[in-house]
């Protein structure tokens, strides 16, 4: 199976993390990755996005024209990329920063997650990737949520491993409110 997934926000709010999260969980799998950041030169507040490729066999260019699922933390985002997700597709919102509007995505699934507003109930508006990672498990069902936990410990410096159950915690919570 192969799967891949774009997220995009803005510098700060943990967009290359979270891939590096969802790369290390799909190894953690036995599966093979591709992984490609990018992000401007401002980095805090400028674009930020990364693609990951994943798959029991070659994932070919982590370049993904039409991702299967996109993860947009910021009405930019939402503004630039929401249209290219595939048909039959899924785009997972930062509700608590995005307003759809009228705009409608035929044959894509959208789903509004708070993020934001979650994170800060939590009381770490860092945590805004976390709850993201969470929504993304838990529509894709493209990896478990132990992997991600598994793949904490290296995604995060060892001086934070400290936050890992807070970490745990918010992708549980971006889970519960993909779910509706």
């Amino acid at each position: 199976m192969r799967y891949d997934v774009f997220f995009a926000g803005y510098g700060g709010q943990g967009v290359l993390l979270a891939g590096n999260l969802l790369s290390y969980a799909a190894i953690h799998e036995g599966k093979n990755v591709s992984f490609f950041p990018a992000y401007g030169v401002e980095k805090r507040g400028g674009a930020a996005m990364c693609t990951i490729v994943f798959a029991d066999g070659d994932t070919g260019s982590p370049v993904v024209g039409n991702p299967s699922v996109s993860v947009l933390l910021n009405q930019l985002s939402f503004d630039k990329y929401a249209a290219k997700v595939k048909q039959s597709g899924i785009c997972i919102i930062n509700s608590s920063l995005v307003d759809i509007g009228g705009i409608d995505l035929p044959g894509v699934e959208v789903i509004k997650v708070p993020m934001n507003q979650i994170a800060l109930d939590m009381g770490d508006v860092r945590m805004v990737n976390m709850v993201a990672c969470g929504a993304y498990i838990e529509k894709s069902r493209a990896l478990l949520k132990e992997s991600l936990e598994a793949a904490l410990k290296k995604a995060l410096p060892e001086r934070n491993h400290k936050l890992i159950p807070a970490n745990v915690k918010a992708m549980e919570a971006g889970a519960q409110a993909a779910r509706g």
